[in-house]
């Protein structure tokens, strides 16, 4: 059965279909709300998809599509209804799948090259699917709760209609938060764990179908508690901004193959430097209206 027997082939095979998924259906969202005017509206750096696609707009299914996937509206009186959570919660649960899965993809192919190797051997291993099961599971879980997070932002006027940052102070609050987050000990304990998952597997090896299922879960934990701040920093930059998503994504990779915490300490510094310079930039913008008062 190639599901056992190929456990290497298989984990590949869906990450790149899931991982795949997830930025279409955003690319379809992106694209569909790019009617109103221009990319730069999602937020810092989508400016540059305007130079890219040249404000070529969707047609035909592709056009219907990605109206569909856009409805209903994120605006402030929009986001509370179950219509507009459930279109939320699609477009986080993509998110998870096109920035997080592939961040898992080192750990994914530990196990299923573990699974490889006592294949061989004739034992009974468990497919590296169930792993994937778990560790999407608990994202999925995550993107439902974002989607109540960015329709509460979105009643308190805090995201524009769209679905970017309409206060500099909160996306400044947000980046220093995350930053700070990078130094903490659960922090350290998290990506630690994300970095070496040989020793987690080997001594928790099971060929039981639900006990690879709960070690996906815990990898999918220690996964959030390694990176749930810098996906709050989507609020920051704007939800839908993809450039942002794929550096992210990268850093966030990159941060889970390193061999020390060093890189997430430099990477903390950036993003309270960053977010002091949009605190420090919005106070000096109202500084002359607030001495005129």
């Amino acid at each position: 059965m190639l599901l056992l027997s190929r456990p290497v082939v298989v984990a590949v095979g869906c990450l790149v279909v899931l991982g795949g998924l997830g930025w279409v259906y955003l690319g379809l969202m992106i694209a569909g709300m790019a009617g109103s005017g221009s990319m730069a509206t999602f937020g810092p750096g989508m400016g540059l998809l305007d130079l890219v696609t040249g404000g070529v707009e969707l047609d035909g299914f592709a056009k219907a599509l990605a109206d569909a996937i856009c409805q209903p509206s994120f605006g402030h009186h929009g986001g509370a209804s179950p219509a507009a959570l459930a279109t939320l919660a699609l477009m986080w649960a993509a998110m998870a799948l096109a920035m997080m899965l592939p961040t898992a993809g080192p750990m994914i192919l530990t196990y299923a090259e573990i699974a490889a190797t006592a294949a061989r051997r004739g034992e009974r291993i468990a497919s590296p699917l169930a792993l994937i099961a778990g560790y999407v599971g608990v994202w999925l879980a995550v993107a439902l709760v974002a989607a109540v997070l960015q329709a509460v932002l979105a009643q308190a006027a805090l995201l524009d209609p769209a679905m970017a940052s309409a206060s500099p102070l909160f996306s400044g609050g947000v980046f220093v938060a995350a930053g700070a987050y990078q130094f903490s000990a659960l922090k350290y304990a998290c990506v630690t764990r994300c970095q070496r998952p040989f020793p987690f597997f080997l001594v928790r090896w099971s060929s039981a179908t639900g006990d690879v299922f709960r070690l996906g879960v815990r990898q999918g934990l220690f996964c959030l508690g390694c990176c749930w701040a810098m996906m709050l920093l989507m609020f920051a930059v704007g939800v839908m901004n993809v450039v942002w998503m794929a550096l992210l994504g990268l850093v966030m990779g990159a941060e889970k193959i390193a061999t020390t915490t060093r890189f997430s300490k430099a990477i903390g510094v950036v993003f309270i430097l960053i977010g002091a310079w949009m605190i420090g930039d919005a106070v000096l913008a109202h500084w002359p209206t607030a001495r005129a008062a």
